[in-house]
């Protein structure tokens, strides 16, 4: 097993900030290390990270997080990718925002009554 995150407790509201786009890059590598690096900007916790490529084309990867997670699922075919962040934390939500806004171009927003745009 990976090593034990030692936090203090702290509650918190129960609420889910879910952030759900659609952009144009599909590079695996180029989404792994910006997505990592900007997770890490906004203070996440990164627990671990799990990624899979298909063996014809595609390519899913899922950070949990202490606060919750980012998923990944690539579509080459379309030149797109689905990108997902659900946190619990407002703040961290919406610097990975800034900083993902900052980073990509959105072709499509989606989300649920917590969306943060």
């Amino acid at each position: 097993m990976g090593d034990v995150l030692i936090m203090e407790y702290k509650h918190i509201k129960p609420s889910i900030y879910n952030y759900q786009v659609w952009i144009s890059l599909v590079d695996p590598k180029e989404l792994y290390s910006s997505l990592d690096a900007m997770l890490r900007q906004s203070g996440y916790t990164i627990l671990d990270h799990i990624e899979y490529s298909f063996p014809v084309q595609g390519y899913t990867c899922l950070w949990l997080l202490a606060e919750s997670h980012l998923a990944v699922h690539t579509f080459p075919e379309s030149n797109r990718s689905y990108i997902e962040l659900s946190g619990c934390n407002e703040d961290m939500s919406i610097s990975f925002i800034e900083l993902f806004k900052e980073n990509f171009t959105i072709i499509e927003i989606h989300g649920d009554s917590d969306s943060l745009k």
